[in-house]
């Protein structure tokens, strides 16, 4: 890959990959750092890619990949996370903040499938390719996500209307 051509793909991709590592890791830095190993294994790649699909479809995995890494590794399960997604700038939009909240609250696996489906328009296949699981597999947890965002939306809305009764004596 010609350094020309890097640089096209890092512009054009680069926030896609941090996007995907982010909602898999749900902390920036790391996310940063996968974005980086992405990056930077995309420049050491050999071999030409057939489309850009295909440069598209490597990269998602790639990423999703380093972040399963990452979730793994020692230092990830013995650490305490800091939640700095909450000081990140909120959507203006408050319904939008508290769906991404919500979104942001869920498990890293059904996390990652909303976003891909959702925000980056993937299909169900495309989503499950990229994170190396079946499709029907996929359409459950996407399934169980929306099951889980109802319930969590309509609780907060639920909690925020209730009144507490007031005890005549």
């Amino acid at each position: 890959m010609t350094d020309e051509a890097f640089a096209q793909a890092a512009r054009t991709y680069g926030d896609t990959v941090y996007r995907v590592a982010y909602h898999a890791l749900n902390n920036p830095a790391d996310a940063e750092d996968v974005a980086q190993t992405v990056l930077l294994r995309l420049y050491e790649h050999k071999k030409e890619f057939e489309s850009e699909e295909h440069m598209k479809h490597w990269l998602l995995r790639v990423a999703v990949n380093e972040s399963r890494k990452l979730l793994r590794s020692f230092w990830r399960r013995t650490s305490v996370p800091l939640e700095e997604w909450r000081e990140t700038a909120a959507p203006e939009d408050p319904a939008k903040a508290e769906v991404l909240e919500a979104v942001m609250a869920l498990e890293p696996k059904y996390r990652l499938a909303v976003y891909l489906y959702y925000y980056e328009g993937l299909s169900v296949a495309e989503a499950a390719a990229a994170m190396r699981a079946n499709p029907s597999t996929v359409q459950t947890w996407l399934l169980r996500a929306r099951e889980r965002l109802r319930k969590s939306l309509t609780e907060e809305k639920e909690e925020s209307v209730y009144v507490r009764p007031e005890i005549v004596p």
